[in-house]
């Protein structure tokens, strides 16, 4: 962060912004005067009360406001952190009916816009004491916190978190937001952040990660502070959590650990609307996947270590542990269609449950070296180790036409799957400006043993004669296999400046992956009738995948200016596959060499706004699921078989984002168009045959796949500061391709979302939040015969928090959801959700507060673990359970220690 500062300090500012009297009036005629170490400058504001101050050169700025009548108002601007265009809050200036000199303290500048980071200054917010950064966050414009924790910064999720440029337990969301308390921090910086050391190249094919840096208060660098929490409640609710966390200017230590079985991740107490961690994604709408289906029951326990081993040495490292036990009910439908006249149609309706019990280990390191000649040496190692158990029993109900089948399907698996990645990275420096030479290597180990066992039962009724034909179906296997994937990635950068305006970029990137798979297949029925093992040989694998990839580019930069940066580059990719059976002595070889056009350019219109466009091209390997040449039917009614053939997707991707910032209004749009074309797309081919109920899948590749995809963000304040308007909106379309019965078969699928939210701070005693959220979900199919398929869903909910008093908190929050127009009864549901909370605050400093809340009191939530996929020929629809109503009581303790003054 102290190149951002740096730079600051050296770059010629503008600043601007409006005068005001006591009710909003703006002010003519009120003398600005800056100062600064190399300034001095007197402006007038205008007829609008609105002042600009140019060129501004020099740190410690302060600024002073008089008009004869009125109180002087004097400011001081920090030199740190602050950006070239800087837009003050509005000043107030006050009545004085004598003409002694007076001075009135306001708040700092709230946001600061600096190229790719913004800046909130905490202080120029005001937040509830005692309150989480989560609760913080929420009230800061552009920033949206969904109810599972996940942030949103201008419409994208942030990666991970640093505390002080130090990444705090791993980089972990939730950790920090559900642990740092809000009057700890200086400032929230929003970073976009792809590299610390690389240029912008065009080569790269990923967004930029958006990171949460937080700035600590100067006497808040040097404290130790934690939480104690315990809660009990209706149908066996309970939470616990503790935390430690140790902050010695430039040293950390934290310790966590938590259990509930409440769907809550780590620490979830003192989230602002009180209950449920529900929401997956921005548009609060969109409920697939939902990862809070089914009850869950999770321990969890971490550790985090950060220092300066030297001068120019910095190390951290964590630790997590965290078992997540998982019971999912539900019940669910799939429609396969194989002709255009329903006679080859296989319906599954299924009644399951499944129960995950997931326990994951994992630690990071992190090493960043700086050697005397400002060489760059960075090491990252991560372990993880996984075990997994999984139950799952359904009971199955398949019919075509006249075939019907009734039975129960159970799989039961024990899974370990430990893993390593090492990513090293050297940068080094030259004398020469601009010059780079950057190296990179990454090493994956990875490797996952799995034991299965799968029991598959059924009657069959086959109604075609006039006497029903009857009979039974019954398969066990044992499924041993091994799985192993070595990965070697490794990259040199090397750029040189050859004008003022242009820098040449030299790159070459090697990827290697070796993958391996094992897998023997006992029949068990067969064994208990012959007496001996007794193993399926069309089954068992011993299959060797490789992956090799190379590209050799160069990279045109043009920079003629601070406002317009361009690039143009091409590459060589050559691309070679090879799978192997050693049983067969069988080879199967792909090899390709793609040619990459990359171009864009990033244009500065004006202060405060930009324009991009990109074009990249990428890879993508098929998984191991693709190419495993074996027809595996441990599943009988739907067999899978590998292709081992074929080849590696190529996509091409263009795209364009336009941001404009209204810093006089606070406001922030950004709209992004973007365009998919994927080459050799891999694609499903299923087969189904008449008079039968099974079905097989293999893979193919296919050309014609692309999809279309557009946003919008816009937050705004409303009238004044205290009411904060978001609003956003996404439509994507999708051009999907399968085979059924060898005929192509069109999947056009487009998905609407808008979403709005509307935070109202009544005052400091009152705030509420209002929000409405649409969905529509249209799929249509050109086989067997032409469907198409619209639901729609609506959400619309309520907020409101209210402060009685210094030491009483009640909360209440409603949503009501409307679905429509899904193929499946129990997907149309509109649920009532209502919560409820009261807060007592007490001890010194506010230091205990004990909560009463309910959770869902109508008891709806349990019908809304809804899930719907429309792919090729298949309509998907499923119901999953979710908590439901309960009340509890909780405790929570913060813990404090400051330093003693000397």
């Amino acid at each position: 962060m102290g190149s951002v500062g740096a730079k600051a300090q050296t770059e010629p500012r503008q600043i601007q912004g409006f005068v005001v009297d006591t009710i909003g009036a703006r002010l003519k005629g009120v003398t600005i005067r800056l100062t600064s170490t190399q300034d001095t400058v007197t402006v007038i504001s205008s007829n609008a009360g609105y002042y600009r101050i140019k060129d501004v050169k020099g740190s410690d700025i302060r600024i002073s406001y008089s008009m004869l009548g009125h109180q002087i108002v004097n400011r001081t601007l920090s030199s740190q952190n602050l950006s070239s265009f800087i837009v003050m809050p509005n000043v107030v200036l006050r009545p004085q009916s004598s003409l002694i000199e007076g001075v009135y303290v306001v708040k700092t500048i709230p946001v600061v816009y600096a190229n790719d980071t913004i800046q909130y200054n905490m202080d120029a917010f005001t937040f509830r004491t005692n309150s989480l950064l989560e609760e913080a966050l929420k009230q800061l414009p552009g920033i949206q916190v969904s109810r599972d924790g996940t942030v949103y910064a201008q419409g994208k999720p942030i990666s991970y978190v640093q505390v002080d440029g130090r990444k705090f337990f791993g980089g972990d969301v939730l950790t920090a937001t559900r642990n740092l308390p809000a009057d700890f921090i200086k400032s929230i910086q929003i970073l976009n952040h792809r590299d610390n050391h690389t240029t912008d190249r065009s080569f790269t094919t990923e967004d930029p990660d958006k990171i949460l840096n937080i700035v600590l208060k100067d006497d808040r660098k040097r404290i130790s502070f934690g939480q104690l929490t315990a809660g009990m409640g209706t149908s066996e609710r309970y939470i616990g959590s503790a935390g430690l966390n140790r902050f010695d200017d430039g040293q950390e230590f934290s310790l966590i650990g938590s259990i509930n079985n409440t769907n809550t991740s780590l620490f979830s107490f003192g989230s602002p609307t009180g209950m449920g961690e529900r929401e997956k994604s921005l548009f609060d709408v969109n409920d697939f996947v939902d990862p809070t289906d089914g009850l869950n029951n999770i321990k969890s326990l971490g550790l985090s270590f950060s220092d300066n081993l030297a001068e120019n040495t910095q190390f951290n490292a964590s630790y997590s542990f965290t078992k997540k036990k998982n019971i999912t009910e539900g019940n669910s439908i799939l429609k396969s269609y194989y002709d255009r006249f329903d006679q080859n149609s296989i319906s599954n309706a299924e009644d399951y449950r499944t129960i995950n019990d997931d326990n994951f280990h994992r630690l990071t390191a992190e090493l960043k070296h700086r050697f005397k000649n400002h060489d760059i040496l960075e090491v990252k190692p991560v372990f993880s180790y996984n075990k997994v158990y999984f139950w799952n029993k359904r009971e199955r109900r398949i019919n075509n036409n006249k075939i019907t089948n009734r039975g129960e399907y159970q799989d039961s698996s024990y899974q370990t799957n430990p893993n390593l990645d090492l990513d090293m990275l050297y940068a080094k420096a030259f004398q020469k400006p601009g010059r780079k030479l950057l190296g990179s290597v990454s090493f994956n180990f990875n490797s996952q043993r799995k034991l299965e066992d799968v029991l598959d039962e059924y009657i069959s009724v086959d109604s075609t004669p006039v006497d029903p034909i009857y009979s039974l179906f019954e398969q066990r296997y044992f499924i041993q296999q091994r799985n192993g994937t070595d990965g070697v990635r490794a990259s040199v950068s090397f750029v040189e400046p050859f004008s003022e305006y242009s820098t040449l970029e030299f790159l070459y990137n090697y990827e290697l992956t070796d993958m391996t798979t094992q897998r023997i297949v006992e029949d068990k029925l067969k064994t208990e009738e012959l007496g001996y093992f007794f193993y399926v040989d069309s089954l068992g694998v011993n299959y060797n995948y490789r992956f090799r990839n190379s590209r050799m580019g160069l990279n045109y930069q043009y920079t003629p200016n601070k406002a317009f940066k361009a690039n143009i580059g091409f590459a060589v990719q050559p691309v070679k596959l090879t799978g192997f059976l050693p049983r067969e002595d069988m080879q199967y070889t792909y090899e390709n060499v793609n040619l990459v056009p990359t171009a864009g350019f990033k244009w500065r219109l004006n202060e405060e706004a930009d324009w991009s466009v990109d074009y990249v091209g990428k890879n993508n390997q098929p998984n191991l699921l693709h190419i495993i040449p074996v027809r595996d039917n441990s599943n009988s009614q739907n067999i899978i078989i590998g292709n081992p053939e074929l080849k590696a997707e190529f996509s091409n991707r263009i795209s364009t984002t336009l941001r404009k910032f209204v810093t006089s209004r606070g406001q922030y749009f950004e709209t992004n168009f973007a365009y998919n074309y994927v080459a050799n797309k891999i694609v499903s081919d299923k087969t189904a045959f008449s008079g039968s109920t099974i079905q097989e899948t293999t893979f193919k590749n296919t050309d014609g796949y692309y999809d279309i995809k557009w946003y919008y963000l816009f937050n705004t304040p409303l009238f004044n500061e205290d009411v904060q308007l978001d609003i956003s909106g996404n439509a994507d379309y999708y051009n999907n391709l399968s085979y059924v019965n060898d005929q192509r078969n069109k999947t056009k699928q487009f998905i609407y979302s808008q979403s709005a939210q509307l935070r109202y701070t009544w005052s400091d005693y009152f705030e509420s939040m209002f929000s409405a959220n649409y969905l529509l979900n249209n799929a249509s199919y050109t086989w067997p015969l032409r469907t198409e398929i619209t639901g729609h869903s609506l959400l619309a909910s309520a907020a409101t928090k209210g402060y009685i008093g210094e030491y009483v908190t009640l909360g209440a929050e409603m949503s009501q959801r409307f679905n429509s127009g899904y193929a499946s009864s129990f997907m149309n549901i509109n649920p009532t959700i209502i919560n409820a909370y009261l807060e007592f605050s007490f001890l010194h400093n506010k230091r205990a507060l004990l909560r009463l809340q309910g959770f869902d009191l109508l008891d709806q939530n349990k019908n809304m673990g809804t899930y719907s996929e429309y792919i090729g020929n298949d309509v998907y629809e499923a119901r999953n359970n979710r908590l439901g109503r309960y009340f509890m009581v909780t405790l929570n303790m913060r813990l404090q220690k400051y330093p003693k003054k000397r």
